[in-house]
């Protein structure tokens, strides 16, 4: 028997209202009913108020800007922005060379971390926009906070002079101060890592606790290898390539790097871990009375940069010993040219304890070697054209830290500690096709055996033109015969060379390209690439102008923007030192 449903009496309906329903009810079958409940469900929902929604703060906008020469600024940029992102920033990472300056009004937080090159001078790439934030038509930045990360070298007078002239800059276009502007030397990391987190602590999001990010500022393309952490790479070949006649001693470096996992490519650098010339530092501790001190000598030699006498360095020894003679910046700065802290200290003789002596001291710094091979080739190797510093001043014979380590303290089949740096702004073209236009001297030949080794072992069909000065062609042609043989194979397609002591006025490598102009012009119109490497006081500043002399004549601005629009373009590529 089926059971008929009947509502309850005491439903909360009326009598009449109850048969009605019961009526209904009784007669519906099971999927009637249970559309009906649906439906009275639906009505139900559809009318009840909504729930109240979480409500979201905004996220704080930050834009990151970053202007670079070696690398080191653009690391750093994508740091702050990455540990900005885990804060929960709205973050814009952007690079000098990409941005018009006018969209600076649209951003709220400001972060700028930059180098300074050369004598005071921005980041090539950075220059453009450095022209337009300095120029009367700036425009006003009222409302935009601000905050300037700078990099530099003490041993250059300029210190920091582009994130000096940035934050006066802004300053004076109306934009808000958030933070005191921080100069990092050298050994950038920590402070640049310490004023990083304060800052964002500072404008984080209500409710931020702040958040701890490990960042390696000096990542690599490939293995694990850092500057905190180099590998230990065996010297398989070390022998002079320029004439024991040459004014200077150049030496080809190969690197053994046997179960490192490293890979680079063409264009990349590679770091030495360097140490000190113990002699030099016997003399540091004999002059301040600390001799004896062995633990104090070994960290001398592996930690300390010994050699660069600063401004800073000498105004801390003369308020460390009280020394007169030093107590105004214009006997320093009188003092300081052409030596060492070894003469400071020998010069002015004063007993120090060792946290003195060592507190006065920068951290030993890797040096930057432009890789001269292509992996390709060489495989498991680094290859590396390294230029013998050594010179007499001041009464002392000096060498180079890295350069006089291999050439004097270096033998085959000793280690050195080694990590490669990216160097992703002066890589060769991706399509093969394209012609490059290579500039270099000296050393700056280096990087260009690496492409020539790439290009040959690619069959790439582009056109390689090389550009090539040093002193004398008897003793300082680099590579000479594997550049020699590259030409007759046709890898080579063109070579023209400048050396500057073979005739009675100098020759430099910017007279050639003064000289081959128009082909130079056909060549860029073709849609060449045009590299730089060597020297960046002299060389590299005398090709830049020669290049805008080029592609404007007698009209400077427009040849620097036609120079600049190659930059933005990305085919002029810049690696000096």
């Amino acid at each position: 028997m089926t059971r008929t449903a009947r509502l309850p009496r005491t439903a909360p309906f009326a009598v009449e209202d109850i048969a009605a329903l019961d009526h209904v009810i009784s007669r519906a079958s099971v999927s009637q009913r249970a559309w009906l409940t649906g439906f009275l469900a639906g009505i139900d929902a559809a009318q009840a108020e909504p729930a109240p929604l979480a409500t979201v703060p905004p996220k704080i906008r930050l834009t990151v800007l970053y202007a670079t020469e070696s690398g080191n600024a653009e690391a750093l940029a994508a740091a702050a922005a990455h540990d900005a992102q885990k804060r929960g920033f709205a973050v814009k990472l952007l690079d000098m060379a990409d941005i018009d300056i006018a969209s600076l009004r649209d951003a709220v937080n400001l972060l700028i971390i930059t180098s300074t090159w050369g004598e005071g001078e921005p980041p090539q790439r950075a220059a453009p926009f450095m022209r337009a934030l300095l120029a009367d038509t700036a425009p006003r930045l009222e409302g935009v906070g601000f905050a300037v990360l700078a990099l530099g070298d003490r041993s250059y007078p300029q210190f920091c002079e582009t994130g000096r002239q940035i934050d006066a800059r802004l300053e004076t276009l109306g934009a808000r101060r958030v933070a005191p502007r921080q100069e990092c030397d050298l050994d950038y990391e920590a402070p640049a890592a310490s004023f990083i987190g304060a800052l964002l602590t500072k404008l984080a999001p209500p409710g931020d606790e702040g958040s701890v990010v490990h960042v390696d500022f000096h990542r690599t393309d490939g293995g694990v290898t850092t500057r905190s952490a180099p590998f230990a790479a065996e010297i398989a070949v070390l022998h002079p390539i320029s004439s024991s006649r040459a004014d200077s001693e150049t030496l080809h470096l190969e690197l053994n790097l046997t179960g490192s996992g490293i890979t680079y490519q063409p264009g990349d650098t590679l770091g030495i871990t360097p140490d000190n010339d113990p002699a030099l530092v016997d003399a540091i501790l004999a002059a301040t009375g600390l001799s004896g001190d062995e633990s104090l000598r070994g960290t001398l030699i592996r930690e300390h940069d010994i050699t660069s006498l600063t401004d800073k360095l000498i105004a801390d020894y003369a308020a460390l010993t009280g020394e007169s003679r030093l107590a105004d910046l214009a006997a320093r700065s009188a003092f300081r040219p052409g030596r060492q802290p070894v003469d400071l200290f020998e010069t002015f003789r004063n007993e120090l304890a060792a946290p003195q002596l060592i507190g006065l001291l920068r951290k030993l710094s890797p040096r930057y070697y432009s890789i001269a091979s292509s992996q390709k080739v060489v495989g498991e190797a680094a290859h590396l054209t390294i230029a013998k510093v050594a010179y007499h001043s001041a009464e002392r014979h000096r060498i180079g830290v890295a350069s006089g380590m291999i050439a004097e303290r270096r033998r085959v089949g000793d280690p050195v500690p080694i990590h490669i740096k990216a160097n992703p702004h002066f890589r060769l073209p991706v399509d093969q096709d394209t012609p490059i236009v290579m500039i270099g001297a000296g050393t700056g030949i280096a990087p260009y055996r690496a492409f020539l080794q790439e290009r040959e072992a690619t069959a790439a069909p582009g056109a390689n033109w090389l550009i090539f000065g040093h002193r004398r062609f008897l003793h300082d042609f680099l590579y000479q015969v594997e550049i020699l043989r590259w030409l007759k194979s046709g890898v080579l397609d063109r070579i023209d060379l400048a050396f500057s002591r073979d005739q009675p006025e100098k020759r430099y490598v910017q007279h050639v390209l003064w000289e081959q102009r128009a082909a130079l012009r056909a060549k860029l119109d073709e849609g060449a690439t045009l590299y730089l490497c060597g020297d960046a006081k002299s060389m590299a500043r005398d090709v830049d102008a020669t290049i805008a002399r080029i592609l404007g004549g007698e009209d400077l601005a427009r040849g620097q923007a036609e120079r600049d629009a190659l930059i933005a373009a990305g085919r002029y590529k810049r690696d000096v030192y």
